[in-house]
């Protein structure tokens, strides 16, 4: 590393580094919004910037948050301007050290009465504007949920089709008794409490015929057609979701799914670990040791060794708070300088390299400086500073 700064140059120092393949103390050298090299050791450069012996992680990299939806609608039929939501959406991701974010929109409701039954499409421009301005803290890209029972998914999706942020879509069908919600005891639950459904209307619900022959089976099997081919067309990423079956697996591994997200059984895990796609896990669900909807733990997978990738679903400080539970020995010891690399992989370069980002995920010359510096305290990680880019974002 040369000794002294270039014109618009940083060097982050003092750091241990979590590379792809270990942990080092060392200095990383910025220009122009990428890495240009690392270096053991520390640099007394003047104007740089000492990290004091904190870890500097490559920035977080998100292929499935709610969280945008969660501060549009922050209580149920309460609506909140898009562009405070957007705002204070990217405020948060950034702080989580998430730098790159795929925001996932949901594309129909079966029932039209929901948020993600509604055309939520003014989020585009509203990301443009504050993208044109400079003043986004994340890069947010667009992961669109498409409910295949809903008939106006095709509709909603359309203001989206050929957008340049359109970076991954998946197959979804969130009725209850279907796969996310086979148990019917929670899957009445939450539709009776978060959905403010009556006991008879999900009585009702669960009634009504669901398969292949019936109304809903026969849109559901129209809309995954039309939803594969525009993904074929668009060059996008597809993802199956709450694969239950190995069966399930083995029809979206038919459709081109490359990424399996939030599989409810071991089975369907495995099966996609056998066919080679990435399994991705709730970060929520490891923390919390269980999934809310009585699905398969994902230390479950951790332990059978078919996890690839983390997503915070709908929190997003649990990304970092999961991989960093993945590198301890125990829940009582800090983070393993061994393990490290290989858990914070799994929140950065295997989301990248799933949807195609092959300039982002690591600590490597070449690429994008989307970095994150994390203290250790009591065992747990704080995020201190943030980078994307070059450019301090939080």
């Amino acid at each position: 590393m040369q000794d002294s700064l270039m014109q618009g140059e940083k060097v982050l120092t003092g750091a241990r580094l979590v590379l792809a393949d270990q942990v080092m103390l060392g200095s990383v050298r910025l220009r122009d919004g990428r890495i240009v090299d690392i270096d053991a050791g520390r640099m007394r450069l003047p104007g740089a910037i000492d990290l004091e012996g904190d870890h500097l992680l490559p920035g977080l990299v998100e292929l499935h948050t709610d969280n945008h939806e969660r501060h549009a609608m922050p209580r149920p039929g309460v609506q909140q301007p898009t562009w405070s939501a957007v705002q204070a959406h990217d405020a948060e991701i950034a702080a989580a050290g998430i730098t790159t974010v795929f925001d996932a929109i949901g594309i129909g409701d079966p029932y039209r009465r929901g948020f993600r039954g509604r055309d939520q499409s003014e989020m585009l421009a509203v990301l443009d504007a504050l993208d044109e301005a400079g003043v986004l803290r994340a890069d947010h890209r667009l992961h669109l949920r498409c409910e295949l029972p809903a008939d106006n998914a095709l509709e909603l999706f359309e203001p989206y089709a050929g957008h340049p942020r359109l970076g991954l879509m998946s197959l979804m069908d969130h009725t209850p008794g279907q796969r996310q919600w086979s148990d019917l005891v929670r899957a009445r639950l939450y539709f009776t409490s978060k959905k403010g459904w009556s006991g008879q209307q999900f009585d009702q619900e669960i009634a009504r015929p669901h398969g292949p022959g019936s109304e809903r089976g026969r849109r559901a099997e129209a809309n995954r057609g039309a939803f594969v081919a525009l993904a074929r067309a668009l060059g996008v990423a597809l993802a199956s979701h709450d694969d239950t079956t190995a069966a399930h697996v083995d029809e979206a591994h038919a459709l081109g799914a490359s990424i399996c997200e939030f599989p409810t059984t071991l089975e369907a895990a495995r099966r996609a670990a056998d066919l080679g796609l990435l399994t991705l896990g709730g970060a929520p669900n490891l923390l919390r040791g269980h999934s809310h909807a009585g699905n398969v733990p994902v230390a479950a997978l951790v332990e059978a060794g078919v996890l690839d990738a983390l997503s915070s679903d709908y929190v997003p400080a649990t990304l970092l708070a999961a991989a960093w539970t993945l590198a301890r020995c125990s829940l009582a010891q800090p983070a393993d300088a061994a393990r490290l690399p290989q858990a914070i992989a799994k929140v950065s370069r295997a989301p990248a390299r799933a949807v195609g980002l092959h300039d982002r995920g690591e600590i490597a010359p070449g690429l994008r400086a989307d970095l994150v510096r994390v203290r250790e305290v009591a065992g747990q990680p704080v995020v201190l500073g943030v980078w994307r880019g070059g450019r301090r974002v939080a």
